[in-house]
C-alpha cells in the first residue's frame, strides 16, 4: 500500500520531462504536471472546513507512513497535495510513486 522512500540526497536521480508525462498516465487524472516537470499536484474542492483538514490529516499520516512527505495546503473548500524531491529540485520515481498511493487510499 505505501512506497518506503529511499533517502533522499542530489544522487537521487531526477526524472526527464518526458518520463514525468509518461508517468502521468498512472495517476488520477486531476493530477497536474508543471510547465517545467518538476512537480505534481492534485486540487480538492470540497463545501465548508472539516473536510480539507481531513485529507490534510490522511497526507500527513501517509506521508510518515511511507517516508516521503508532500507539500499540502488546505483551507475553507480547497485542499492541495504537492509531490517533488526537494534535494534535487524535481521529480523522482519516489514522487510518483507515493502519489499512486495516495490515489489507492482516496478511492
Amino acid at each position: 500500500m505505501t512506497a518506503v522512500c529511499l533517502p533522499c540526497s542530489e544522487a537521487t536521480p531526477r526524472l526527464v520531462p518526458d518520463d514525468c508525462r509518461a508517468r502521468m498516465g498512472g495517476l488520477h487524472s486531476d493530477w497536474v504536471l508543471d510547465p517545467a516537470a518538476t512537480c505534481i499536484t492534485r486540487s480538492f474542492a470540497f463545501k465548508g472546513f472539516a473536510k480539507p483538514v481531513q485529507l490534510a490529516n490522511l497526507c500527513a499520516w501517509y506521508a510518515e507512513k511511507s517516508g516521503h512527505h508532500p507539500d499540502i495546503a488546505f483551507g475553507w473548500g480547497y485542499a492541495r497535495v504537492t509531490y517533488t524531491t526537494h534535494e534535487i529540485g524535481g521529480l523522482s520515481e519516489v514522487d510518483f510513486a507515493t502519489a499512486e498511493g495516495l490515489d489507492r487510499l482516496l478511492a
